[in-house]
């Protein structure tokens, strides 16, 4: 990524986190792209949607991450740029017994308009839960899950369900303090429903994934569109039929990447470096 001068070079840009997302952030940024980057101090960004539950998210994962980034220009009014990132976590779509940590980074220059977003995702995520009756069986999740370097929440229980309205207990740091909430959260419902804690100060693996995206940010804002020049000429899905080296037949093996611009929304086909398929992945010839 060392070659081309940073784009921003002494730009101030305002970061809306209050977990200490700018360990991961701000040196990526000051370094790659020349952004003075600061905490937009005192935006409480719970308000745009938590993992325990409290407070819904609304709208998509990028929808979240503009409206932290309108509400940190408030704050910050002198900032050019804005930045903003919002997790998701769920099963894989394909593996659905393994857990996926999908992160999403935005920046965007209100001087220009420009916006440009930054992807990674992985399955190196420690995002689990369980409903424990008993508080030994909750100390033990939480150690397999990496405690107390890696954060939990004890949230009560309704139905089998977490019920934050219940219980709810997040200022969870030592083993004592665990035991004492999940008693507490059993004592009341019946049951504790323990969790890893995905908030970015609470999870260094969250906070890697974190810099990943940055790092894909960093790299599409030095890819520029061939017919307008704009940063952020990126991947933005694949072509299938890759022609089967027997028959010709398309298979579903991609044959080209799909790159696309946000701005002018030129697209191209950029071919994979494989010309044919094996024929055990083409229907007519290996049915």
């Amino acid at each position: 990524m060392a070659g081309s001068p940073p784009p921003w070079r002494g730009a101030s840009a305002v970061l809306a986190t209050m977990h200490g997302k700018e360990r991961a952030i701000a040196p990526l940024a000051a370094r790659f792209l020349g952004l003075d980057v600061r905490v937009a101090e005192g935006l409480d960004t719970d308000l745009f949607g938590t993992f325990s539950r409290e407070i819904e998210r609304a709208g998509t994962p990028l929808d979240a991450a503009r409206a932290k980034i309108a509400a940190a220009f408030t704050i910050d009014p002198h900032a050019r740029v804005g930045i903003a990132s919002e997790g998701s976590f769920g099963p894989h779509p394909s593996l659905p017994f393994a857990a996926l940590d999908r992160e999403l980074l935005v920046l965007i220059d209100r001087e220009t308009g420009l916006e440009l977003v930054g992807h990674h995702a992985t399955m190196a995520t420690n995002f689990a839960h369980q409903v424990v009756t008993d508080a030994k069986a909750g100390l033990a999740f939480a150690m397999k899950a990496g405690f107390p370097a890696h954060g939990v929440i004890v949230i009560g229980v309704r139905d089998g369900q977490p019920a934050s309205q219940l219980a709810l207990f997040k200022a969870i740091t030592t083993e004592a303090d665990l035991l004492a909430a999940l008693e507490q959260a059993i004592a009341l419902t019946g049951a504790a429903h323990v969790e890893t804690d995905m908030r970015a100060h609470r999870n260094p693996r969250r906070m890697r994934a974190i810099r990943r995206a940055m790092i894909d940010l960093v790299r599409r804002s030095r890819s520029h569109c061939p017919a307008c020049a704009r940063p952020g000429f990126a991947m933005t899905g694949r072509a299938h039929g890759l022609p089967c080296a027997w028959c010709a037949s398309p298979t579903h093996l991609t044959r080209a990447e799909v790159w696309t611009c946000e701005g002018c929304g030129h697209r191209e086909e950029r071919p994979v470096s494989a010309t044919s398929a094996d024929p055990m992945h083409c229907e007519d010839c290996n049915p």
